[in-house]
């Protein structure tokens, strides 16, 4: 018998060639970990090969699903929230009950819940999708929609089968399912923003970077495990959690934190997503036996999936093609919603004259000046962002072309895999049920994962966008921060890291120059100027947490900004750490 330890480094090693190799010849690395995976179990000397899905679903989902929400680009989220719930929860609803009728009537004595258990089982959608679409280039808006939708339908429809499973053994009630659902997504959303509340407010206070790392490895289980314990969806929570972590994390972690975070992260997210593919490839030959042995042939099998396939991309295409009218009316109103805007910034500036001009004429309600101006400031902030979101949707608007890629993106993958063998084990024709899962997954992956790319093209979406912040977007925030930096240093009030103050007559000589690298001086005239810098760093980052908040600038554009920012302040204080030893 092979050791196990084997087989996890061989695991590990074909993951990292797959993920290499497969953008090479135009593939995504799972689907080349799948036909890997299916070849081998093909081997008449290989076994077959069985994982516990809760392996899949306890082990594996959270932590998945936790680094993609750390990531997840919050300002574009927010702005399409509510199509990108469309796509989770009402798309995945719809899916399951028309995949469940269909069952219902062509697989004799299923029973309408399990049919519907089926219909959920394969209605969400995959993470693969992104990867792709983001290597094509389509327009970010898109990839947003995408990866919110693989992050957040995946609790739907795992939610929707726990329901749908139970009323199987204890009869169907429509009042106490909807109340079911409900109360395990309003919980998760509870514990999940608790978890990443604390989670942020613990680390920030451990400055190890390895440890504060190694607690953010047990995040997603946190909020996973008490989450179902009380009923809730512990993927939702686990989502949540890492939401509030990602959103949080630039202003409460040091830069080697964040650095260390997106890493091991990326590391973890590479290996847990493609030893899943890679594991259920293996599993081919067992699930393929199992349906031989009780339905002598696969044709019965193939021809549902085929069928499935086709349904749940043709509810997809009428649910997408209602969303996108809807998105265009939205986008006719828009010019309207702006001149309403406008007229809202003009009484605010003409209030705001009268205030500071005769503030007395305005009464007790106003007469504390800190108070009102935190009111002028929060309504401006609120105008400003609502500006930044009509700009945001006149510039990227979507039609039927963007239409047809959200749509053929809509891949199948781990939860449907995983999902299917969560099923019971006196599941009436349980074998035939996981093989359906299977060949649908396994068909989506390869016809559209394989033909997404021509697909792309052909509609003339190919370049549309891109994974990255535009140049002329990261040259206005950049500029914006040296503002701020420059502001900072002629405001004489930074000072260095042990609270001493810098030298008048060099921050008179800095100006704009605390940007550049400075001549070469005496030692401790570079240390002050490498002091000095640093200080104006943090200076920068508190601009830059500002502009964040007002949506004029991408989340792209953003974490590039603080990427920089970070880097340069590490590459400062070993500078200056180093001078300091020499």
């Amino acid at each position: 018998m092979i050791d196990p330890l084997i087989i996890v480094v061989a695991g590990v090693v074909v993951v990292a060639l797959a993920t290499v190799i497969g953008p090479r010849f135009n593939i995504a690395g799972p689907l080349v970990l799948l036909a890997v995976g299916a070849g081998v179990s093909l081997l008449p000397f290989v076994p077959a090969f069985a994982v516990n899905p809760e392996v899949i679903l306890i082990g594996v989902l959270p932590p998945l699903l936790y680094s993609a929400a750390v990531q997840l680009p919050a300002i574009e989220f927010r702005r399409d929230f509510a199509p990108i719930a469309g796509l989770s929860v009402l798309l995945v609803v719809f899916s399951s009950l028309v995949l469940g009728l269909f069952f219902w009537a062509v697989i004799p004595g299923l029973g309408l819940a399990l049919s519907i258990a089926l219909g959920a089982i394969l209605s969400p959608t995959d993470a693969v999708a992104t990867s792709i679409a983001k290597r094509l280039g389509i327009s970010p808006r898109v990839v947003t929609m995408l990866e919110g939708e693989s992050l957040l339908n995946d609790a739907t429809a795992l939610v929707l089968l726990r329901t749908a499973t139970a009323a199987v053994a204890s009869g169907f009630a429509f009042g106490d399912a909807v109340a079911s659902f409900a109360w395990a997504v309003v919980l998760a959303l509870a514990l999940g923003a608790v978890v990443g509340w604390v989670n942020l407010r613990v680390r920030e206070r451990v400055s190890n970077s390895a440890a504060n790392t190694a607690l953010s490895f047990t995040v997603p289980f946190i909020a996973y495990l008490p989450t179902e314990h009380l009923g809730g969806s512990g993927l939702v929570a686990a989502v949540v959690a890492g939401i509030v972590t990602g959103q949080g994390a630039a202003r409460r972690f040091t830069p080697e934190q964040r650095i260390s975070d997106r890493l091991n992260w990326r590391t973890i997210e590479l290996i847990l997503e493609g030893g899943v593919f890679l594991v259920f490839g293996l599993e081919l030959k067992d699930i393929v036996t199992a349906n031989l042995r009780e339905h002598e042939g696969l044709w019965h099998g193939t021809w549902l999936a085929l069928s499935a396939l086709g349904i749940t991309l043709a509810a997809r295409a009428l649910y997408v093609s209602w969303l996108i009218w809807i998105q265009g009316r939205r986008s006719h109103r828009a010019p309207r919603h702006l001149e309403r805007v406008d007229d809202a910034q003009r009484r605010l500036d003409r209030f705001e004259e009268a205030y500071r001009t005769a503030p007395e004429q305005f009464g007790a309600r106003l007469e504390d000046p800190a108070r009102a101006e935190r009111r002028i400031g929060w309504m401006r902030a609120r105008i400003a962002r609502t500006m930044a979101d009509l700009d945001y949707y006149r510039d990227t608007p979507l039609d039927a072309r963007h239409g047809s890629v959200i749509v053929w993106a809509g891949m199948r993958g781990v939860v449907t895999l995983a999902a299917a063998q969560t099923l019971p084990e006196d599941t009436s024709q349980r074998p035939l049920l996981i093989f359906v899962a299977f060949l649908v997954a396994l068909f989506s992956l390869v016809l559209q994962g394989l033909t997404l790319p021509t697909v792309v093209r052909r509609i003339g979406l190919a370049g549309d966008g891109g994974e990255g912040p535009s140049r002329d977007e990261q040259r206005a925030l950049d500029a914006e921060l040296r503002d701020a930096a420059i502001a900072a240093v002629q405001s004489g009030t930074l000072v260095r890291r042990d609270g001493e103050a810098f030298p008048a007559e060099m921050i008179e000589r800095a100006g704009a120059r605390l940007v550049q690298p400075p001549d070469e001086e005496a030692s401790t005239r570079v240390r002050d100027f490498l002091e000095l810098r640093l200080a104006s760093i943090e200076a920068m980052r508190h601009r830059l947490h500002d502009v964040g908040r007002d949506g004029r600038y991408s989340t792209a554009a953003l974490r590039h900004a603080l990427a920089e920012l970070d880097a340069d302040q590490l590459s400062l204080e070993l500078r200056i750490d180093d001078g300091e030893d020499a």
